[in-house]
């Protein structure tokens, strides 16, 4: 990285709208402008702090939006500790002359990365350059197929004035928003909510596109590998730099377009009961049998507690859960955990308290046993994976990933999606029980 991005990111410490109230004695509340350093990839992030002595609450923020991301958090003799249980990662730093250093641990599903951290007082920037209005969406064409099969990502921005969160869309999902500055003639965006630590530099070029460098922050292994792809094998989603054009540019230009969600994955026979049968936490064997899913709208969800965008789409299956639970439908995670977490599923644990999960979690396995778990689905290789089950237990769609409120449009239109497809589904009469036709034909007695 050159001296001149390290300044710009340095400087490009995320929002400049006012710091909330954060009345407090203790003297590590407030706003916070954040850095975490490694591989020589500074990443700047706002932290607010809130509370006193052993009970405190660190809030991060994705784009404009507050995320209240600790699990516990203490300020004691000089030194914080922040806790995100559901993204194992901690926050250790001690307070010296104003400022906070120390060092973040955050586990991923591949290994143990370590963060330097170095935090200071937020301080309101004056009025800065706006910069060019970028705006809306647009379309990465790939030079080569992502180990998905992608042929092209979208990247999403909006827009307050000077500050800009972008997002960059995928089929498995996004990578939650980027937020930053205009400097320099560039946008300097970081990301960091407690998982997935990252910075992109958006160029507008001269030509009407947008340039967006990637800055890895990771081991090209855990970077690959985390997604399916071979370590060291070509994928666009990786690659150093990528070119954004303007949607009716890219669609003139005859460039191909991003996946569909709702054909990326397909059921392998949509005439076949989709089977599973795996254990909950007490060890306790459940099937599609089960009196709470027999008859009703099921979602099955392949997941896993290591995937942000997981994380994402649990917050949303809450709010249907408490939505049609009473009207039919019933809600299953087909979990996949790291073979290390098996024995405690502490994340998992620290997840389902931090979403206040009430739908059913089975334990399916390990992510390297996806296939061989759910074998009912063609072309199954994003995390998450939504199954829509009728009441007739057959297959009536399946969405692959899931946009994020990051993506904005594309988060609505999920919604809308998601809520059309359950009340359509839920319409439908239960089947409970066949009998034979004078003509000797089976016939469905419905309620």
């Amino acid at each position: 990285m050159t001296t001149t991005l390290k300044a710009s990111l340095a400087t490009a410490l995320l929002l400049s709208s006012a710091a909330p109230t954060l009345a407090s004695d203790s003297p590590v509340a407030g706003r916070w402008d954040a850095v975490l350093t490694r591989n020589g990839t500074q990443i700047p992030f706002r932290l607010d702090i809130k509370g006193d002595g052993p009970s405190l609450q660190g809030v991060f923020y994705d784009g404009f939006q507050p995320y209240d991301g600790t699990t516990s958090a203490s300020f004691q003799n000089g030194n914080l500790v922040l806790n995100v249980d559901h993204y194992l990662t901690t926050i250790n730093a001690r307070l010296d002359n104003g400022q906070l250093d120390g060092k973040v641990v955050a586990q991923n599903r591949e290994s143990s990365a370590d963060y330097s951290f170095h935090a200071v007082r937020h301080v309101e920037a004056p009025a800065g350059v706006s910069g060019p209005a970028i705006a809306g969406t647009w379309i990465i064409p790939l030079s080569s197929p992502s180990s998905k099969g992608e042929k092209a990502f979208r990247f999403v921005v909006q827009q307050k004035g000077g500050e800009v969160a972008g997002s960059i869309l995928r089929i498995d999902g996004d990578t939650g928003s980027y937020t930053g500055a205009f400097k320099d003639g560039k946008w300097v965006l970081s990301h960091f909510d407690g998982g997935r630590p990252g910075v992109i530099v958006v160029t507008p070029k001269g030509d009407g596109t947008l340039e967006i460098q990637q800055e890895a922050s990771r081991p090209a292994k855990a970077a690959t590998s985390d997604y399916g792809a071979e370590a060291g094998a070509p994928d666009g989603r990786y690659a150093p730099a990528l070119t954004a054009y303007r949607e009716d540019v890219a669609k003139a230009r005859g460039f191909a377009q991003p996946d569909d969600f709702l054909t990326h994955t397909t059921a392998a026979d949509p005439n076949a009961i989709f089977t599973f049968n795996f254990p909950d936490n007490s060890g306790k064997l459940i099937s599609q049998d089960d009196p709470r899913f027999k008859g009703k709208v099921v979602l099955a969800v392949v997941t896993g507690t290591w995937c942000p965008n997981c994380h994402d789409e649990a917050q949303y299956l809450v709010e249907l859960d408490k939505k049609y639970r009473d009207k039919g439908l019933a809600i299953v995670a087909l979990n996949f955990e790291e073979p290390e977490q098996q024995d405690t599923f502490k994340r998992q644990k620290a997840f389902v308290k931090q979403y206040h999960v009430k739908y059913t979690y089975l334990e399916a396995g390990s992510p390297a046993q996806m296939w061989e778990k759910v074998p009912q689905l063609n072309h199954l290789d994003t995390w998450p994976a939504t199954v829509f089950i009728g009441r007739d237990g057959k297959v009536k769609a399946v969405h692959s990933g899931f946009a994020s409120p990051a993506s904005g449009a594309f988060h609505e239109q999920l919604k809308a999606d998601f809520t059309r497809r359950i009340e359509q589904l839920l319409v439908e009469k239960p089947v409970v029980a066949s009998a034979e036709t004078p003509s000797g034909k089976a016939l469905a007695l419905n309620r």
